[in-house]
């Protein structure tokens, strides 16, 4: 799990995020500039369409946390980026490939920051 620092908090603080998206087969990014802060927020968010079990949609969501905590994508970066997954072979996906597409998305959202 990601720090609380770098969690979105509040009502419909998720839909304000509003800037550029980078997409892949698996999953979208979308992404603006931190305006009030120097560190990144994030959120992940997996529909019940994926899953409807709620074991499955955590379990993608964990994975995709912790990959962001120990890779440190968006550390020293001021962003807000949400990570949309749409296929639920995320789950269970190897972590080499995921590791891939989620830094390649992160790397193309900073860059056009």
């Amino acid at each position: 799990m990601i720090a609380k620092k770098h969690r979105f908090h509040g009502h419909n603080s998720v839909s304000k995020v509003r800037g550029g998206a980078v997409r892949s087969q698996t999953c979208s990014l979308f992404y603006a500039k931190n305006k009030k802060g120097n560190d990144y927020k994030m959120a992940i968010v997996v529909s019940k369409k994926i899953s409807k079990l709620a074991v499955d949609r955590n379990r993608i969501r964990r994975r995709l946390y912790e990959l962001i905590r120990t890779e440190e994508i968006f550390d020293g970066v001021a962003i807000q980026a949400v990570f949309v997954v749409h296929n639920k072979s995320v789950a269970d996906m190897p972590h080499a490939e995921l590791k891939a597409i989620i830094t390649k998305l992160a790397k193309q959202a900073v860059k056009t920051l």
